[in-house]
């Protein structure tokens, strides 16, 4: 998991990638490509 300061360049880098937010925090999660998971905050 990479943690980035700015998520709105990951979620442009794979059609699967989805921007969820999960207690204050703000995730990328991609269920086709789990390598493309970050988390920022």
């Amino acid at each position: 998991m990479k943690i980035v300061n700015s998520l709105r360049s990951m979620k442009t880098r794979h059609p699967g990638c989805r921007i969820v937010r999960r207690k204050g925090r703000i995730f990328v999660i991609n269920k086709q490509n789990p390598r493309f998971k970050a988390r920022q905050g």
